[in-house]
């Protein structure tokens, strides 16, 4: 996993902009601790930061097709889980390989397909290759969006980069924040393609660009399509078993150590099991792969349930560990440790944005640094709530009939940061115009049923809006501290067949994730299997929520953050008495202290 930057302009020599590239390069150190390289041309500059997980010695890049006079030039982030496929059906072209890594694998890709490699990746990925002879740049970033990719227009041609603060260390592209960006932050609608930031956009999932001397050229090469399903319930199960357990058993693969992060859940338990089965298999009955979860020293006191969490996680996350055999670890953080100022500042810098889910931003971000001591590379049981149907919204009557988007039944207004009504930004507009679009891009079957599609939209919008920004969290967090965070569940071949899957067959059981359930029995203890869904931990300790209050106050002491918020909203919030708080209200000052931290660091441009 790594880090990727560059630039390609015609009107400019990049060769005279080295320390450029270089600066770009720098602000990536964090997603990748070990390397770093730029290449610069004429008209392309090109940088990589590394964190070395396949072939530590031969991975290194930018990556040249020929060492002395370079066709091809990639920067190259992510892991193509069939590179040894692909390496094999390259070398039968006529191919010559010179290392063992996934990047040079895509590099002869480009050589033999051009842009419609893409086809051929499985796995999490973005990447930029630079054609020299074709004086043609080409972007690409994988089918459900797991790595970021991000662009933005220059004089002659357009930068690039894993993240915008590597843009903003190009001269031309500065911190601009204009009301399109702010409606597109706090409207929660997480769509793709624009960013808070003005000028900056993301390449979209499934999705390439093309620069070349005749401008800009964007097309996707996957998305979701609904097809006809032919399986029973028995056969659905295995194909589920079956696709579930292959992408597990492909993401294996590092020369670093590597762990399990088991909340448990069902979804992290059952893909914990499969992996350490498979390392069993591989490394002799003896092998035991580590496993992580999250906790806070109050928990076990002052749980509390609320409108996301049913239960403790702890107990079930243990009795996983011993049923399946893992060495498990339970981080237990201490809740006033989350308003250490500058856990929180580094987390707001990692996302490059204001909006977050605050404590349990800050935890996520402490508990990959405590597991980095220990492993390079983490899987997660993240997608399978969108894939599988797990989210409360797909079982809930009223939530099914809502004409907007399903998670704003949930959050609400209240777990929002309320923008000053000054700003004339038509919040309410928005929702339901980007709304209109999401609908407009479902797929449907001719002879499915209107209850049957109204599932298919739930499941459309779940994978392609909100699975967005928990991706985007968990990338943007792990890779700060220097950890690769793998997602078998995002595995395009589970997620086309799963979308096609019938309601019917995903709720067999009268319950979410009826297939994952089944597909799993003997993985996970039936403890875990049988249990409700259950959202990621947040501490309940009232020392937390009357820190947060206070910090809430000094951030609505900044001009810029008066300007931005509505403090008639947010006053209920600091009155509450801290044991009293509810978690939509917290989200609230959460939103607050993380916009101030924003403003002091990035100090943009507000264009209202």
């Amino acid at each position: 996993m790594c880090g990727i930057t560059g630039w390609v302009s015609f009107h400019r020599d990049a060769r005279s902009q080295a320390p450029v590239i270089e600066a770009m390069t720098a602000t990536l150190t964090p997603r990748g601790p070990d390397a770093g390289g730029v290449w610069v041309g004429e008209r392309a500059a090109i940088g990589h930061r590394r964190l070395a997980v396949i072939d530590i010695a031969g991975g290194v890049q930018p990556m040249l097709d020929r060492p002395d006079d370079p066709a091809v030039v990639l920067t190259y982030s992510g892991e193509v889980y069939n590179h040894h496929e692909l390496r094999a059906e390259l070398r039968n072209l006529g191919h010559v390989f010179h290392t063992r890594s996934d990047t040079e694998v895509v590099l002869r890709a480009y050589a033999q397909w051009g842009e419609a490699m893409a086809d051929h990746l499985e796995g999490m990925f973005a990447f930029a290759v630079w054609d020299e002879r074709e004086q043609r740049l080409l972007l690409v970033r994988d089918r459900l969006g797991v790595k970021p990719l991000f662009w933005a227009e220059v004089s002659g041609g357009v930068a690039f980069a894993s993240e915008p603060k590597a843009l903003f260390a190009h001269p031309e592209i500065r911190p601009r924040v204009d009301a399109d960006g702010l409606r597109e932050a706090y409207s929660l609608l997480f769509n793709t393609g624009p960013t808070v930031w003005s000028g900056v956009r993301e390449v979209e999932p499934g999705g390439l660009l093309v620069l070349d001397r005749g401008g800009v050229r964007e097309r996707r090469y996957w998305q979701l399509e609904a097809t006809a399903h032919r399986d029973d319930r028995d056969a659905t199960v295995e194909r589920v078993r079956e696709l579930v357990g292959s992408a597990a058993r492909s993401q294996l693969e590092a020369d670093v150590p590597l762990c399990s992060l088991m909340s448990g859940g069902i979804d992290s338990t059952v893909l914990t099991g499969l992996l350490a089965e498979e390392l069993r298999r591989r490394e002799g009955g003896d092998a035991r792969i580590r496993s992580y979860a999250v906790d806070y020293s109050d928990q076990a006191e002052e749980f509390t349930g609320d409108v996301l969490r049913t239960g403790h996680d702890t107990p079930y996350a243990t009795e996983a560990g011993a049923f399946i055999g893992t060495d498990h670890s339970t981080v237990i953080l201490d809740p006033r440790a989350l308003l250490d100022p500058e856990h929180r500042k580094a987390v707001v810098v990692a996302r490059d944005s204001p909006i977050g889910v605050g404590d349990m931003d800050t935890s996520l971000y402490l508990l990959f640094g405590e597991i980095r001591k220990h492993s390079t590379v983490a899987l997660s049981g993240e997608a399978a709530d969108e894939v599988f149907g797990g989210y409360p919204w797909f079982h809930n009557p009223k939530a099914l009939a809502a004409e907007t988007f399903p998670w704003l039944l949930v959050t609400g207004d209240d777990a929002a940061m309320p923008m000053n009504p000054e700003l004339r930004l038509g919040l309410a507009e928005f929702r339901a115009d980007t709304y209109r679009t999401a609908l407009a891009a479902v797929p449907h079957l001719d002879d499915e049923t209107p209850e049957e599609h109204r599932q298919r939209v739930m499941q459309h919008v779940s994978l392609t809006r909100w699975l967005r920004q928990l991706l985007h969290r968990k990338d943007r967090l792990s890779m700060a501290q220097g950890l690769e965070v793998r997602v078998p569940y995002c595995d395009h071949r589970l997620v086309e067949y799963a979308f096609s899957t019938p309601w019917s067959l995903k709720s067999f059981d009268g319950r979410e994730k009826s297939l994952l359930r089944a597909a799993g029995a003997g993985y996970a203890p039936d403890s875990v299997l049988h249990r409700p869904k259950n959202h990621y931990p947040a501490t309940h300790h009232p020392d937390y929520n009357r820190g947060l209050q206070d910090m809430a106050r000094e951030a609505l002491t900044g001009d810029q953050v008066r300007a931005l918020a509505d403090e008639t909203l947010i006053k209920p919030c600091l009155d509450t008495p801290p044991d009293r708080l509810e978690w939509g209200h917290r989200l609230r000052l959460e939103r607050v202290v993380d916009l101030a931290l924003w403003l002091d660091h990035y100090k943009p441009e507000l264009v209202l």
